[in-house]
């Protein structure tokens, strides 16, 4: 087996919960980042890795997903573990029994759990009285798993990640809330392009300036498409309209028009920028098929790393 468990600060991680980006220190999360392409690594070798053998991580899913279920669940496989799905029909969540007594019941049981839902005072509450590790799969505020993917790709593409720059374009969601943090940890300059009445909470870009200005990373959130993109190394876009906000579609395709990433939009961007999505993509609405499937796209080595990404993630805080 690897020697994962003897890389620096790896003990660090032990039995803590992944609730925000912001709980984890710039070395930490470069340290999530070069474990995950470890893992990449000794998995492409076809070398067997068992870390969490005989470990059980529970998934609470009350917000289905693709690439979230799957790569936990192939995740825990590979590590030796075993996955266990919970949508909220097989739960008592919702049904008169309470997120702590919930945390509590399921920590004698298994030995981790993924929660990806609506709230984050549901996951901060699950994680404050449950006795194992809690891991954020999503909430309406963050997407921290998807951001330790996101710059895994990065770094692989670009070789880097301090000084590069991210233009993010859409909607100031979850996604652009971590993706803040995540690219003010390591450096990372980034430029959200957001129409009015779409920009990220101000107290997360407030968070996640107060980092960038112990690392030397630049935020900016404007509304001009065109400025954002200029001289990008990284293009980021999300769907305009996420899980749960289908009334607003037509509403929100109007005012995100001029943020659409295509062809046009991309001439601004350096010669040799990838394109990122967290998928699943809406093709010619915020990205043309043009963009996605070009040489650009990075989008499904993207999806492909959110396998390594959360098995560093399980690896590090459910160690033995």
């Amino acid at each position: 087996m690897s020697s994962l468990l003897q890389l620096p600060i790896s003990k660090d991680f032990k039995g803590r919960d992944f609730l925000l980006l912001l709980d984890f220190s710039a070395e930490e999360i470069k340290h999530l980042i070069n474990v995950a392409v470890e893992l990449k690594a000794i998995q492409k070798k076809g070398e067997p890795h068992p870390y969490l053998q005989g470990k059980t991580l529970a998934m609470i899913f009350q917000k289905s997903s693709t690439r979230t279920r799957v790569s936990f669940e192939v995740a825990m496989y590979q590590l030796g573990g075993y996955p266990l799905f919970l949508s909220s029909n097989d739960l008592q969540m919702g049904r008169g029994e309470t997120i702590a007594d919930t945390a509590r019941t399921l920590s004698r049981y298994v030995d981790g759990i993924m929660i990806r839902t609506y709230a984050q005072s549901d996951v901060e509450e699950l994680a404050e009285y449950a006795d194992i590790p809690v891991i954020n799969g999503l909430t309406d505020l963050v997407h921290p798993t998807q951001v330790i993917a996101d710059l895994q790709t990065v770094l692989e593409h670009k070789g880097k990640l301090a000084g590069l720059k991210m233009a993010f374009l859409g909607d100031g969601n979850n996604v652009a809330h971590s993706l803040m943090a995540g690219c003010a940890k390591v450096g990372m300059n980034i430029t959200l392009a957001n129409p009015a009445g779409y920009k990220p909470l101000p107290e997360m870009v407030e968070k996640a300036k107060q980092v960038a200005e112990t690392t030397g990373s630049i935020i900016e959130i404007i509304e001009d498409p065109v400025a954002a993109v200029k001289d990008a190394d990284v293009i980021y876009t999300d769907v305009w309209a996420s899980m749960g906000q289908e009334k607003e579609q037509e509403e929100r395709a109007k005012m995100m028009a001029p943020y659409q990433v295509n062809a046009e939009l991309v001439r601004h961007a350096k010669p040799d920028y990838i394109f990122l999505h967290c998928l699943p993509a809406k093709r010619e609405q915020e990205v043309t098929s043009e963009i996605l499937d070009s040489n650009h796209s990075a989008a499904f080595d993207e999806a492909e790393n959110r396998l390594h990404a959360h098995k560093a993630i399980l690896a590090l805080l459910m160690q033995k």
